[in-house]
């Protein structure tokens, strides 16, 4: 006897599927901007290349990973393979490219990797001021070189992630998260601040540190 599927877990997988868009769709401007010429003045054409590369690498095998999940396990439980996941993904890919790799939100829900550092923050604020002035947030890139002393210097790069349509179903407004959802993300994340976005604001960034 067939077993009709239920509306509730239907509903939630189309829903985590959404967020899976989002984290994809987030990545596509960055990895067509990798193919421009354009260089920032001072930074060699093969280092950008490279790290816009290794931060398009965290979006894409977190995506797999919550993708793999789902299909698994199903919605509920990806909710626990992203937080544990992306730190790890994070921090083998900055131990195997000798850098520090992570993502930041401008609200934070996964307190172990998306609380913004100062330069970050610099970062962040550059991108709500760009957009306010009419940038679009696919264009929106920072890049920074510092000495560090004695003679050494570190390169600090953000790329900017806007709230897409996808993105709300997990970091809409509260009201609007499915509620065994809703109940997960408190869950796993008691302290989360990450909802309340609406499509277009200014959601986070990717953000590689790499030292020269």
């Amino acid at each position: 006897m067939l077993q009709r599927p239920n509306p509730s877990t239907s509903r939630l997988s189309t829903l985590f599927t959404l967020c899976l868009l989002c984290f994809y769709s987030a990545f596509c401007p960055l990895a067509a901007q990798a193919d421009e010429s354009a260089t920032p003045a001072g930074i060699d054409s093969d280092l950008v290349l490279s790290t816009r590369g290794i931060a398009g690498q965290l979006l894409n095998q977190l995506g797999q990973k919550l993708k793999a999940a789902m299909s698994a396990d199903g919605p509920i439980a990806a909710v626990s393979v992203c937080k544990e996941a992306a730190p790890a993904i994070a921090k083998s890919l900055s131990a195997e490219h000798g850098v520090l790799i992570t993502r930041v939100g401008t609200r934070v829900r996964n307190s172990n990797m998306g609380v913004p550092n100062a330069w970050q923050k610099e970062a962040l604020a550059k991108f709500e001021a760009r957009m306010a002035q009419g940038e679009k947030p696919a264009d929106l890139e920072y890049w920074q070189v510092v000495d560090t002393g004695n003679g050494k210097r570190e390169l600090h790069y953000a790329k900017a992630i806007a709230a897409q349509p996808q993105c709300l179903a997990c970091h809409g407004q509260p009201q609007d998260i499915a509620a065994p959802l809703a109940e997960k993300i408190k869950l796993e994340y008691p302290n989360d601040e990450a909802v309340g976005y609406i499509v277009g604001k200014l959601r986070g960034a990717v953000v590689v540190t790499k030292p020269l």
